[in-house]
C-alpha cells in the first residue's frame, strides 16, 4: 500500500512557477512509477509527468517547462513548473502504480493523493 500527499499549489500569475511535492509512504517507493496528473473542471483527467525507475517523461503539453524528479532518500516526487500558462490551471494529482504500461494513463495508477489546487491567472 501507498499513501500519496501532495503539496504545494496556489495562485501565481502567468510566467511564473510552482513547484508541487508528493510525499509518499511505503518502504519500496523507489519501485513504483510515480506521476502527475491534472484535471481542469468539466475536462477529463490528463496525462502530466511520470517518473520511474528509468527515468522522467512530460507530455508534450508541458515539455520544456514542467520538470519532474525523485527523491528516493526523502519518498518525494517533485513537479517543478515553469512559465505557466492560464490554461494549466487545474487540481494536480499525484498518483503511485507498480510495474505495467509505461507511462500509463490514469487507469494503470493503483494509488492516488487527495489533489492540490494551482490557479494561474492572466
Amino acid at each position: 500500500q501507498v499513501q500519496l500527499v501532495e503539496s504545494g499549489g496556489g495562485l501565481v500569475q502567468a510566467g511564473g512557477s510552482l513547484r508541487l511535492s508528493c510525499a509518499a509512504s511505503g518502504r519500496t517507493f523507489s519501485s513504483y512509477t510515480i506521476g502527475w496528473f491534472r484535471q481542469a473542471p468539466g475536462k477529463e483527467r490528463e496525462f502530466v509527468a511520470a517518473f520511474s525507475w528509468s527515468g522522467g517523461y512530460s507530455a508534450d503539453s508541458v515539455k520544456g517547462r514542467f520538470t519532474i524528479s525523485r527523491d528516493n532518500a526523502q519518498n518525494t516526487v517533485y513537479l517543478q513548473m515553469n512559465s505557466l500558462k492560464p490554461e494549466d490551471t487545474a487540481v494536480y494529482y499525484c498518483a503511485a502504480k507498480y510495474g505495467g504500461r509505461w507511462p500509463g494513463t490514469a487507469q494503470d495508477y493503483d494509488y492516488w493523493g487527495q489533489g492540490t489546487q494551482v490557479t494561474v491567472s492572466s
